[in-house]
């Protein structure tokens, strides 16, 4: 278990080192993915309110969602950048963030859409999705598909969607007879396209295929130590997969290739 002296609102990891960002404070908390040991914090006099953090392994790059802007970090602290808004007279107000190799998704406050950028913030797509969406943690899956937790408004239910790049909803998981779906803060997808879930309200990780249908719970609230996960990183290559818990503060890392 990592402690943290701030919320977790985001956790990341890039070349051996884990990143963990909090609401309301402009340091990067940082520890070794191998030991769990401290390092030196990364102070961004620029951030407001970090609500998210993703790493682009291929670029060496860190990118952090602040209150109204993407930053692009370095990974050895020398450059930042503010990426987006590109114009000071856009608005914008990045939500969550999740990152493939090359590309950045994004998900804005108050919208029915995702965007798609680049590594250097150029917009590669918007993706319209309908209207009862509301969407709150998307990851693009191996195949192009975008996997998004969100409300759903008609059914007045949290939900998880795989959608194509029309924002055509292909299939979806609300929960089973044996299992509800609670409100989920964050999600991640491996390389055949299974789908690890937050399920922050009941206190659990789950594990879906990828047409969402559920495989198994692997990790229960006793596991967590009824703590409620709110944000994900999974590292597939390592098995490690990166857990933050609920307003105390704390990171649990876990081995994946043992649940």
């Amino acid at each position: 278990m990592l402690c943290i002296v701030v919320d977790v609102w985001g956790v990341t990891e890039l070349h051996n080192v884990i990143y963990v960002v909090g609401g309301w404070s402009s340091t990067i908390h940082r520890f070794s993915s191998t030991t769990h040991q401290r390092l030196s914090d990364i102070k961004v006099r620029y951030f407001t309110q970090p609500w998210d953090i993703v790493a682009c392994q291929q670029t060496s790059q860190l990118y952090i969602a602040d209150q109204k802007s993407i930053w692009r970090l370095s990974a050895d602290d020398e450059d930042i950048k503010l990426l987006l808004p590109k114009s000071p007279s856009d608005a914008f107000e990045p939500w969550k963030l999740s990152m493939t190799s090359t590309r950045l998704l994004v998900t804005t406050r108050d919208s029915h859409q995702l965007t798609q950028f680049d590594a250097d913030g150029n917009e590669l797509r918007r993706v319209q999705l309908p209207d009862d969406m509301e969407p709150f943690h998307a990851v693009e899956s191996p195949n192009g598909i975008f996997v998004i937790s969100h409300s759903n408004t008609q059914l007045k239910q949290w939900t998880i969607s795989e959608v194509n790049t029309n924002g055509e909803v292909l299939c979806q998981f609300i929960g089973s007879d044996l299992l509800s779906l609670g409100f989920t803060e964050h999600i991640a997808v491996d390389s055949r396209g299974n789908v690890i879930v937050a399920d922050f309200s009941n206190g659990r990780i789950l594990l879906l295929d990828n047409r969402l249908s559920l495989r198994r719970v692997i990790l229960n609230e006793t596991q967590l130590s009824y703590k409620e996960p709110r944000r994900l990183c999974y590292m597939e290559q390592s098995g490690q997969l990166l857990v933050g818990l609920d307003l105390i503060g704390q990171v649990a890392v876990f081995d994946m290739l043992h649940h």
